[in-house]
């Protein structure tokens, strides 16, 4: 469905220089800086995906997704979207896609959001039988009858999330572009735009690339992940070969009886003092708040054999198990990136 092959995209701003000698200077001389924004990057997208882009501000993400979208030309490589280069042919790249920006509409925006849709319709030439049908689910999905009389000027952050989300679906576009869809919007609104993607996704098939900064829409919506960091892919596969690869930590929190009297040099002696634990792997130990915290790999222990072990000399009041967040493992690749970029 998308190919991106060995894609670079360079920025050349011109230098400016201070004082009224620069800009006489400025005059009669260009320099200029240069900013690599993508950098030699591949991957592909098969049909039917919903892809989390990541990537901190000034990564280049949002440099990819406007290649991808036919704004922006490449300085190298190409982007063949359903099987088209995007910047060489906008007008039909328009009718394969939809794009929704969490900042901005598409929208008009002192219509009635009713007209904005009626507008679309003749725009992308979608039949009354399409439009009837697809208003139909939109309004059931998304909520659209308690507001679709209303101006768009007048609609809540939510709301107009939720009428950009079916304005850019109109169509039915084979490829979903969504660019922070949950910026900005409180908790109960988030989950029903998860919601909406969800059941978007099931009915339509459609194809979803989705960045954002928050890492709840990646472990709710997503099946593929790419990082990019500093132009450069960092991280291309599944998300659970990267919980599975990167996301190996567990941490055990304990709180014990109050009657026993336990430190961490008795909690770690415990376990030391056990070859068939000592030998196997690394705990560590932590005490915060008047709970202790055992880390491990779960390739080397499991959470019932460290249990066991400890019940067998103290008693527990409370416990519970945290295994490594996908944020955790976003941090974790972003600093082997690091360091491996530092060594270069």
């Amino acid at each position: 469905m998308i190919k991106v092959e060995n894609l670079s995209k360079v920025f050349k701003t011109s230098k400016k220089f201070p004082g009224l000698f620069g800009s006489i200077k400025g005059l009669f001389t260009r320099e200029y800086t240069e900013k690599k924004a993508v950098n030699n990057i591949s991957f592909e997208i098969a049909s039917g995906d919903i892809v989390g882009y990541i990537g901190s501000n000034g990564a280049g993400k949002s440099t990819t997704i406007k290649i991808m979208t036919g704004i922006l030309t490449p300085t190298s490589g190409r982007v063949l979207v359903d099987g088209i280069e995007p910047y060489k042919n906008r007008q039909l790249n328009a009718k394969k896609i939809g794009v929704v920006f969490g900042q901005r509409t598409q929208l008009w925006w002192d219509l009635p959001l009713n007209e904005s849709f009626s507008f679309l319709k003749d725009i992308y030439e979608v039949s009354e039988d399409d439009y009837k049908e697809r208003m139909k689910f939109f309004t059931d999905v998304l909520g659209l009858d308690e507001f679709i009389m209303q101006p768009v000027r007048t609609l809540s952050l939510g709301q107009r999330m939720k009428a950009d989300l079916a304005a850019s679906l109109l169509h039915n576009p084979k490829i979903l572009f969504l660019d922070e869809p949950t910026i900005g919007l409180d908790v109960v609104v988030k989950e029903k735009v998860r919601k909406a993607i969800k059941e978007i996704h099931a009915k339509y098939g459609t194809t979803i690339i989705l960045t954002t900064h928050d890492l709840q829409d990646i472990e709710e919506l997503c099946s593929k992940i790419i990082i990019i960091d500093e132009g450069r892919v960092v991280y291309n596969g599944n998300r659970e070969d990267l919980q599975k690869n990167f996301g190996n930590g567990i941490v055990l929190n304990l709180r014990f009886s109050q009657n026993e009297k336990i430190d961490e040099t008795s909690l770690k002696n415990l376990f030391l003092e056990d070859k068939s634990f000592s030998e196997k792997g690394e705990l560590s130990f932590a005490f915060s708040d008047g709970m202790y915290s055992i880390g491990f790999s779960k390739d080397e222990f499991s959470s019932s054999e460290i249990l066991k072990k400890i019940l067998q000399k103290y008693q527990i009041e409370d416990f519970s198990v945290e295994s490594t967040s996908i944020e955790d493992i976003v941090k974790k690749i972003y600093n082997t990136a690091s360091l491996e970029r530092t060594r270069l």
